[in-house]
């Protein structure tokens, strides 16, 4: 041991060396251990400041290397957390209509170069609905049945494509990703789970699910794309890319980072306070025992099937109820807009 601390002390800024911050994969640090290489790491660069100027600049550089980082995942994250809700929202006006004019464009979008002042309730005559494309009228029996059917095959398509990218290019990417990420902040090694083909798929995954019409929401795996931003972007600063300990505290503010893009204060703490007390306890008494038929039927031989019946079940059920077919976001919008005059909303 004394020979390896002497390694660290004449070579702290080496990154390889045996047997020193270098972890198998489900693995538990020690705290301890990289600490102290901190420690040592940060009193030889304090003591080689005043060698040259060159030396002097680094140890600014190192100084400010953690607010540098922590700048970056912020700015990073919130650009990657537009691009979601854009893209989000443009899938999910798909399953009801297209712009012919820009096909690229959400209703709302599309609307915006129309001389209607208002088009609310889908009155917009740029966008057109599935059943218009196909030389229906927007009302009656064929229209709806057509539309019924356009919106449970776009939702069918987007969860079909969404677990099938999960499992053949990133199994990490599945679920929420809030108990993982405990867990690695706790100190343990989950090697790709934070990694550059996680977060594609999970962000190209997550604009699939919640386009789908799932009930799912974008808190959860937003923490989940926040971390995996941070890790990425820890390896640039070797103060933290080599010390497995001082990458938690990226990983901390990645974390709060993905918390603030994914929740809206105060909206965001109302919905949350309605997951808890006895309803939540219903709701997971129900999902562990759900979980567990799962796990021991030949249900869970086939993730990708029972994803696809859920989406046609779910679409099923939530297209004929118009508050439920809508995006989430716009329903929490209608709920919380002020009541008037200009709100023709039935709500």
């Amino acid at each position: 041991m004394t020979v390896l601390l002497s390694k660290i002390l004449l070579f702290p800024e080496s990154a390889e060396i045996p047997g020193i911050g270098q972890y198998e994969d489900f693995h538990t640090i020690d705290w301890q251990r990289d600490i102290a290489r901190d420690r040592m790491r940060h009193r030889y660069i304090i003591k080689k400041k005043q060698d040259s100027i060159w030396n002097l600049i680094e140890g600014a550089h190192d100084a400010w290397s953690g607010w540098l980082c922590v700048l970056l995942v912020g700015l990073f994250t919130g650009a990657v957390a537009g691009v979601i809700d854009i893209g989000a929202s443009w899938m999910t006006d798909l399953k009801f209509g297209i712009c012919p004019q820009a096909f690229w464009l959400n209703q709302e979008q599309c609307c915006w170069s129309s001389n209607e002042t208002s088009f609310e309730g889908g009155n917009c005559s740029q966008w057109l609905t599935w059943a218009e494309v196909l030389g229906q009228t927007k009302l009656g029996v064929g229209s709806y049945i057509i539309s019924y059917l356009f919106y449970i095959v776009w939702a069918l398509l987007f969860a079909a494509l969404s677990a099938s990218l999960v499992r053949m290019f990133a199994p990490y990417a599945c679920g929420s990703g809030i108990p993982e990420i405990k867990t690695i902040l706790s100190g343990f090694i989950i090697r790709g789970y934070l990694g550059k083909w996680t977060l594609v798929i999970k962000c190209v995954g997550l604009i699939l699910s919640v386009s789908a019409g799932l009930s799912l929401g974008k808190e959860g795996p937003m923490v989940h794309i926040a971390c995996a931003i941070g890790n990425i972007f820890s390896y640039l600063f070797p103060k933290y890319g080599r010390n497995e300990a001082k990458k938690r505290e990226i990983l901390s503010a990645s974390a709060a980072a993905g918390v603030s893009v994914a929740f809206g204060a105060p909206i965001g703490g109302v919905l949350f306070s309605l997951e808890e007390g006895i309803i939540a306890t219903i709701f997971i008494k129900a999902n562990l025992y759900w979980c567990r038929y799962r796990k021991y039927s030949k249900l869970g031989q086939y993730p990708v099937t029972e994803v696809l019946v859920v989406t046609v079940m779910t679409g099923i059920i939530a297209y004929p109820n118009p508050y439920t077919r809508m995006n989430t976001s716009q329903l929490i919008y209608l709920l919380f807009s002020q009541c008037g005059i200009s709100n023709s909303d039935n709500l």
